[in-house]
């Protein structure tokens, strides 16, 4: 048996749940949105230093010229010279056209940009260089208007044979 004041308690409770329970799923609902955008940028971030990587490899592959990779520019021409520098002219062409190719697809305005300094005691001399290779790309706008600018350096050295 009801005791009097009891009517209707029984749907404030569900009322009150239900409306817990729709707070609770637009929470997982943003949770997802955000996390599908951070995915997104560990994607872009993956790509690019693979093509990062890709260029210091062939530096290190070639580590007797690794001078002549200096200064190369992915937004210019390739100026190695080709008679004296044959292989770092191939690479840095090959790069510029990966940067700009199919596998960059998505990645607005990728530029890749190499300085190669010496390091080390000229006496005795070490022949050790420092490369620095830094990305630049505007990022995926997303569900925002504007794209935002991102750039990811890497530094490696490079030791003689």
């Amino acid at each position: 048996m009801r005791g009097y004041g009891e009517e209707g308690f029984t749907l404030i409770e569900g009322m009150v749940a239900t409306v817990l329970l729709a707070t609770g799923l637009l929470g997982l609902a943003s949770m997802q949105t955000i996390a599908m955008g951070r995915n997104g940028d560990a994607n872009e971030k993956t790509r690019v230093t693979n093509f990062a990587v890709e260029i210091i490899e062939r530096i290190q592959f070639n580590r007797r010229n690794a001078l002549a990779y200096n200064g190369i520019d992915t937004s210019v021409v390739c100026t190695i010279n080709t008679t004296t520098q044959p292989m770092a002219r191939g690479d840095c062409d090959q790069w510029r056209n990966l940067l700009t190719g199919q596998l960059a697809t998505g990645l607005q305005n990728l530029r890749g940009q190499v300085a190669v300094t010496t390091v080390g005691p000229t006496l005795p001399p070490l022949n050790q260089n420092r490369v620095v290779v830094t990305m630049s790309w505007m990022g995926d706008a997303g569900e925002q208007k504007l794209a935002t600018a991102r750039s990811l350096s890497i530094t490696a050295m490079v030791a003689p044979e």
